[in-house]
């Protein structure tokens, strides 16, 4: 149970007190009330004795009675109703509240930090009430379940349930008096008369013949008196300051003649006038008592209309309390005791039936009673000296009048006990005799009949032991009390007496409790069994709750909270709700206090008992059971348990006007992931937003509220800077740029910034800035938002606001638009303070965009896109969203709401909406640099939503006219790019940068080289074509061009490409179209190929130095030839081209397009050569077919013989000067070293140059060999680079067309083969893990057998067949020439050997036997470039074909020491056929 002021020891004796009734003529009564107080009240403060009170007991021993009171009331002839009584307790209860500021009592229960003391409904939001988590407590507390820790204070302990307590107090005392048991009936009774009256004694005489009527006529059956002589006691009042002293005393001495000095007192009172200022502040001590309500408060209700409202209207509409508050009369009253106090109104309250309902509305409850009473003082009259005269009046009365009147009871009672029993001992010599021998067993509870209803007579020696019994309890004699009510509970149980006999359980449990020293263990089961026969047997609930009560109290006491709970719980029923609710809150706290604290159990039952304190009517004390409860279900995943209560916090908060708690409690039934179903979740969101209007209503001026729905997710807020992308226009297609619709991609936004920085660094000479920062046009949580971000003047600025509705219906937000605060700055850099944020205010700073409605379905995500147009340079900070919320009508409808009369016109119906805001706040990157910021969690700013607008710039938009989707590889097509300046500042130094530079071409920088337009030749061809006349066939047309004239130099980046602009300038609302050429990638599939333009402003801004502009084109290629050549040394020494040998080019094409794209055949019209030392000379071997077609799936060879330039022409050219060859197999020359042939063979020359080529590594003490392998690999490299150029038939859509393009082949060294497209690398074959380290780590730096092969070009000169007649002669000589040419430009040692190294029978049999004659071994040195002949001699036995080239020879570097020694390989077999004639 709940802690109490009182502890059990103290509570019990005075819950049973002495009663004394008061019995007072007019002018007493009249002499009181001029203190606003009755007689019986004006004694109340000082019923409690000062000192310790002795008496004897019937053994004449000593007994010591400690804080004795007593209770003097007026006598009531009429007995209390129930409804009367159950109106008090609804008003006691309702009066007490949770003191405000109390020092929190706080119960560490395991995890939970339980705030028990304080009610704190008005922080609901936060329910007032701290809850820990695991993770809170310290890292070594125990985790144990039980009370790690109690608040301790030295002050003494603060109830934590007062209401329970004044419930308690008020229910003992308003209990009516029974004939069962006599601890309420009246021992005395007071006659009270005034000194004033004409004859005091008659008048007393009159009262005592008045008191002996009400007691012994028959017609009057209450009140209760104890014992038929009842103690009179005469007291003259007398008041002083209008008094007659001398009188008085006279009046005193004649009573105390007549009644005898200890039955008669002159009490003086008033000794000062009420309306006299008074000069000291005399303290008022009844109005604590007063305030209690108690029953034996005098004053008159007059009672207005009470409604009641049934459960049903109580809980399911949401009432307004108008402040009923009733008057309380205070005038004083004529003596009329007819009738109780607590009488109600037959006609006003029909809650005065027994049974009626017990949720009476608490009318006049404490604070009311408090506002009725403010400006009365009670005791005005009275002065300090009077209180001590009261005080000693009671000690005089109890002293001399009643305790000898109770000693002498107590032995009368005990004589004629002993006499009736036959006893010569008095009852305690005896006591032992009955308690120890023959035991009557007790019968159980249900084996006793239903005997509630016997009934003895008033002088039954049964009743007499109950009496001593109850007069030995008032004066805390527990051991005798005990004794008596343990042999009454045997007699009444023998005579199955069962209200008697459970009344003397109760009884005797409790003595035994009390006795001192505690001779025997608490009989709980005596408690039990009255409770059982009290409510099952005698049907009695008040005496059954009085006794829980106590026994609950008892049980606390001993820390048995088990069993208290059980107990209390055990007594809830139906036809209370109040004390149902009082009950089921003290059994929460007894499972709050156990050892090991049940606190799921304590919260249950809390919100058993608010739900009851509901039913009751006590709105406020159901608030409170709820939000304590809320500390324990509060973020535990229990949603509906935390629902329900939030609801109900909500409803109860309404209905006691606390609107924001109530706007609170919705708030958490709504932003939780709520489980409910729809229906029900719209019935709360319909009843948030009607609190919230009535919320709203009252403060219509004040700020903006902020709305719980819908989520936003602020950190997937996007902000875009500038215009929404135009759609294609027919055939012209806008630059793709950056928009919302785009989904961020890391890689793609890294290649992007890699694209800018590139251009930035050309743009300023090779080094990038320190204040660049790449542009971002759309800002997310990827991007990098430390900056304050730059939007420009008159270009939008659109916020993406992410929504989710996380209830299952919908969400309508009407009038939905950005909240925002503008700065804005002068241009001479003055800050101007003003500080614009209301959007009515000042749209010509910044254009709003509203969005008028925007519905968001159950459980559905959203994006909003908001859109603001600032007019004006400045600061912008974006706030949050404003907007309506609402819900859509018909989907469900709740009581006691009705739709609003219709506000709303739009899509959607509207039932009720109101106005607030949400902010956007965007929680910046977790900073992880420094090693504070590693330890600690700190987060960076992020500042997408803080735009400076800056001063205009330039705004470039891009078409693309005729821009393919599908090309085939290397085809050509011709396109056109529209440049559009939409703003109004001129834009310059337009470039355009892309990692693929090889897809297109602008033209060559001179317009010679570029063809004007397509028309210029048959068929709408891309290049730029000169008709031939059948004789150049054969041979190749010669031009040159410079790579620098197609922005390829030796030091520029390829990637980056200046546009062509005329005048280098494009004026405000200027557009200009430019030809733009395209191939097709050589690999086939889907390429994504990123432009970036970049252009500047032509005045220049401070804060943004450039503008970009993005567009992403994705061409489809599919396959149509693959081209693969190879380079070899012509064995033909014919020198009439000139020295440096010939050489014979192979080329395979071969068509791989499967018939996809509707293509026919393809048609290789030129083949073109471009080197700086190589040309192609004529084609050799063509076939009859002059045009080389190929269908699908064919291949073609071409073989061309291929000559160095002239040396001459070589040096005069620069070295970046290409010679172009075009061999022609149609009749119509394309100029290859003019756009876009030349454009893209430079681009892929560049693209081939930038692949990294293996380099051998260089170690500085083999730098000589290094230099010798350089050399001999310098022999065997070329550079050579074909251009195959071709047209493809296309037949689409029953039309042909022709397709052209051009392969590139970049052939580098001699003899190895070279492709057009790119080869796959296979992956390496998985090797054997070695484990041991090899000796020589260092890498062979000998050149390779095909290296050292063209180091020496070796060729046999001899007759193709030789006739001899071997008849005549048997050994044929031939004579054959060697000629050896040194390729390379160093000196060369040669060794020729001519012996055979064959030497197997199969060898011999396939070339033939023949010899070497001669020297068989030369030795000699060639010059560089150097040609030398030796003359040999072969003989030969028989007729045959032979094979010649059996010389082998060996070869090095005349300066190395190191010999490289390897056979020459020669190109192909000298075969000689020998004849006999």
């Amino acid at each position: 149970m709940a802690q109490c002021v009182q502890s059990v020891q103290e509570l019990i004796p005075d819950s049973f007190v002495p009663c004394v009734a008061a019995l007072c003529s007019d002018e007493a009564e009249r002499l009181t009330r001029l203190n606003h107080l009755s007689f019986a009240e004006l004694l109340k403060p000082f019923s409690r004795l000062t000192s310790e009170v002795h008496m004897r007991d019937p053994n004449n021993q000593l007994h010591v009675i400690k804080n004795l009171k007593i209770a003097v009331s007026n006598i009531v002839t009429q007995p209390p109703q129930p409804g009367a009584i159950r109106k008090l307790l609804n008003d006691v209860v309702s009066g007490s509240q949770p003191a405000e500021g109390l020092v929190a009592n706080v119960i560490t229960a395991g995890d939970y930090d339980l705030n028990i003391s304080e009610m704190g409904f008005h922080r609901v939001g936060h329910v007032g009430l701290r809850l820990l988590t695991s993770s809170d407590l310290p890292a070594l507390a125990p985790q144990s379940a039980g009370i790690t820790s109690v608040s301790h204070r030295t002050q003494p302990p603060k109830s934590t349930t007062p209401w329970f307590e004044s419930y308690r107090e008020t229910f003992l005392q308003s209990m009516p008096a029974s004939d069962h048991e006599f601890l309420n009936h009246y021992l005395a009774c007071m006659l009270v008369a005034s000194s004033s009256e004409a004859e005091p004694v008659e008048q007393f005489s009159k009262l005592s013949q008045e008191q002996h009527r009400i007691q012994h006529n028959s017609d009057y059956s209450y009140p209760k008196w104890f014992i038929p002589n009842t103690l009179k006691y005469y007291v003259l009042l007398h008041d002083v300051s209008s008094g007659d002293e001398q009188r008085a005393e006279s009046i005193y001495e004649e009573m105390k003649q007549k009644y005898g000095t200890q039955g008669c007192y002159l009490l003086k009172i008033n000794s000062r006038t009420s309306n006299r200022a008074s000069d000291e502040q005399i303290p008022d001590p009844w109005s604590q008592y007063l305030q209690k309500n108690s029953i034996q408060n005098q004053e008159s209700y007059e009672d207005g209309p009470c409604p009641i409202t049934s459960n049903k209207n109580c809980d399911n509409n949401l009432l307004s309390l108008d402040g009923l508050d009733n008057e309380v009369k205070v005038d004083g009253l004529p003596n009329n005791f007819r009738a109780h106090p607590l009488q109600l109104d037959q006609s006003s309250d029909p809650s005065n039936s027994v049974d009626g309902p017990d949720h009476v509305r608490s009318v006049s409850s404490l604070h009311e009673t408090k506002k009725g009473n403010t400006g009365i003082i009670h005791g005005a009259c009275l002065t300090l000296t009077d209180h001590d005269r009261i005080r000693q009046f009671i000690q005089e009365f109890t002293f001399r009048g009643l305790l000898p009147h109770i000693e002498k009871t107590i032995r009368q009672l005990n004589d004629q006990l002993i006499s009736r029993k036959g006893l010569s001992r008095s009852l305690f010599s005896a006591t032992k005799k009955w308690f120890s021998g023959s035991k009557v067993p007790e019968k159980s509870i249900n084996e006793l009949k239903n005997t509630s209803g016997l009934l003895y007579p008033p002088e039954a020696p049964e009743l007499q032991i109950r009496k001593m019994a109850d007069l030995c309890f008032l004066v805390q004699h527990y051991d005798l009390a005990y004794n008596c009510y343990h042999t009454a509970k045997k007699d009444f149980l023998n005579d199955q007496a069962m209200l008697y006999a459970a009344g003397a359980l109760e009884m005797a449990a409790v003595s035994a409790f009390l006795q001192p020293g505690a001779p025997r263990p608490y009989p709980a089961h005596y408690m039990d069994t009255a409770i059982q026969t009290y409510r099952d047997i005698c049907k009695n609930m008040v005496l059954a709750e009085r006794c829980v009560l106590l026994s609950a109290e008892l049980l606390k006491s001993q820390s048995k909270y088990s069993e208290a709970a059980a107990l209390l719980i055990r007594l809830t029923s139906e036809d209370s709700d109040l004390r149902s609710a009082l009950l089921l809150e003290q059994a929460a706290h007894c499972f709050i206090n156990m050892k090991s604290p049940m606190v799921r159990k304590y919260a249950f039952h809390m919100i058993l008992a608010g739900h009851r304190f509901s039913k009751a009517g006590q709105k406020k004390h159901a608030l409170r059971c709820y939000c304590q409860a809320m500390q324990v279900y509060k973020g535990k995943g229990w949603s509906l348990a935390e629902d329900h209560i939030n609801f109900t916090i909500g409803r109860q908060s309404y209905t006691l006007r606390q609107l924001d708690n109530a706007v609170s409690a919705f708030r958490h039934i709504l932003i939780n992931e709520s489980k409910q179903s729809a229906v029900q979740q719209g019935a709360f969101l319909r009843e948030y937003l009607y609190v919230y209007k009535n919320v709203s209503q009252l403060s219509p001026d004040g700020p903006l509220p902020q709305l719980p729905l819908p989520y936003i997710n602020s950190s997937a807020t996007r902000v875009f800077f500038g215009h929404d992308r135009r759609p294609a226009d027919g055939e012209k297609q806008a630059a793709t740029h950056v928009s919302l619709d785009q989904e961020y991609d890391s890689e793609s936004s890294q290649q992007w910034r890699e694209l800018e920085e590139q251009v930035v660094s050309v743009v300023n000479k090779g080094v990038i800035p320190s204040s660049f920062h790449p542009t971002q046009y759309c800002l997310n949580s990827y991007s990098d938002n430390s900056r304050f971000p730059l939007a420009v003047v008159e270009e939008p600025i659109t916020v993406e606001v992410a929504f989710r509705n996380p209830l299952k219906v919908p969400l309508l937000l009407t009038d939905l638009s950005l909240l925002w605060k503008f700065q804005p700055k002068d241009f001479s850099g003055k800050d101007d303070e003003e500080v614009k944020q209301l959007v009515t205010s000042e749209p010509e700073m910044i254009g709003t965009e509203v969005i008028s409605e925007f519905l968001i379905n159950g459980e559905e995500s959203k994006v909003a896109r908001l859109k603001l147009f600032p007019h004006h340079i400045g600061e912008l900070h974006i706030l949050g969203v404003v907007y309506n919320l609402g819900t859509i009508q018909g989907s469900v409808t709740v009581d006691g709401i009705g739709a609003l009369p219709g506000c709303h016109t739009g899509k959607y119906s509207l039932s009720m909406s109101v106005r607030g805001k949400q902010d956007l706040e965007i929680q910046g990157p977790r900073l992880n640099n420094t090693k504070e910021e590693k330890t600690s969690v700190k987060y960076g700013p992020d500042r997408r939503l803080d735009p400076i607008i800056t001063e205009e710039m330039p705004l470039l938009e891009v078409f693309f006219i005729h821009f393919p989707t599908g090309l085939l590889c290397g085809e050509i097509r011709k396109a056109y790019v529209e440049f559009v300046n939409v703003s109004k500042c001129p834009l310059t130094g337009l470039k355009v940068v892309s990692k693929r530079p090889e897809f297109f071409t602008f033209g060559g920088n001179t317009a010679v080289l570029t063809p004007l337009s397509p028309s210029a030749s048959e068929n709408c061809s891309a290049y730029k074509t000169v008709v031939t006349d059948a004789t150049s066939v054969c041979t190749a047309l010669i031009s040159s061009a410079s790579s620098v004239d197609f922005g390829i130099g030796t030091g520029s980046q390829p990637e980056v490409i200046s546009v062509p602009l005329p005048d280098t300038v494009l004026l405000p609302g200027a557009s200009v179209q430019l030809p733009m050429w395209l191939r097709g990638p050589d690999e086939e599939g889907v390429h994504e190929i990123n432009f970036l333009f970049y252009y500047e402003s032509v005045k220049k801004q401070p804060k943004i130095r450039h503008r970009i502009l993005r567009h992403t084109a994705i061409i489809c290629t599919s396959r149509s030839l693959n081209v693969r050549a190879t380079v070899c040394r012509s064995n033909s020494l014919e020198n009439e081209e000139g020295r440096g040998g010939n050489m014979l080019v192979f080329v395979d094409v071969e068509n791989t397009n499967t018939s996809e794209a509707g293509v026919k055949e393809f048609h290789v019209v030129q083949v073109s050569s471009s080197s700086k030392h190589w040309k192609l000379q004529k084609s050799v071997n063509l076939s009859e077919n002059k045009d080389a077609k190929l269908a699908s799936r064919e291949k073609g060879k071409f073989c061309f013989k291929a000559i160095r330039c002239e040396e001459k022409e070589a040096a005069t050219q620069s070295s970046e000067k290409y010679t172009f060859a075009d061999i022609i197999f149609g009749n119509e020359q394309i100029i290859s070293s003019a756009t876009p042939c030349a454009d893209f063979f430079y681009r892929s020359l560049s693209s081939e140059l930038k692949k990294p080529q293996a380099h051998l590594p260089v170690h500085t003490e083999k730098q000589s060999t290094e230099d010798a392998v350089r050399l001999i690999q310098k022999c065997g490299e070329v550079d050579l680079n074909i251009v195959i150029l071709w047209k493809a038939y296309v037949v689409e859509d029953s039309k042909q067309l022709i397709l052209e393009g051009q392969h590139h082949v970049i052939l580098r060294t001699i003899g190895k083969e070279a492709f057009s497209y790119p080869q796959k690398q296979e992956p390496p074959e998985m090797e054997l893990l070695k484990f041991f380290r090899p000796e020589n780590s260092t890498v062979s730096s000998r050149p390779s057998v095909e290296q050292l092969s063209s180091l020496i070009k070796m060729s046999l000169h001899y007759p193709e067949s030789f006739n001899h007649p071997f008849h005549q002669k048997s050994l044929c000589l031939v004579p054959v020439t060697l000629l050896l040419s040194n390729c390379s430009k160093a000196d060369v040692d040669v060794i020729v050997d001519l012996r055979h190294k064959t030497t197997s029978s199969e060898a011999l049999e396939i070339h033939g036997s023949f010899t070497w004659l001669g020297q068989t071994q030369y030795k000699l040195q060639l010059k560089s470039q150097e040609i030398h002949s030796l003359q040999l001699k072969a003989c030969f036995v028989h007729t045959g074909v032979y094979n010649l080239g059996t010389p082998r020879v060996f070869a090095k570097l005349s300066d190395q020491v190191t010999v490289f020694e390897t056979s020459q390989q020669n190109s192909m077999p000298a075969l000689i056929i020998i004849n006999n004639v």
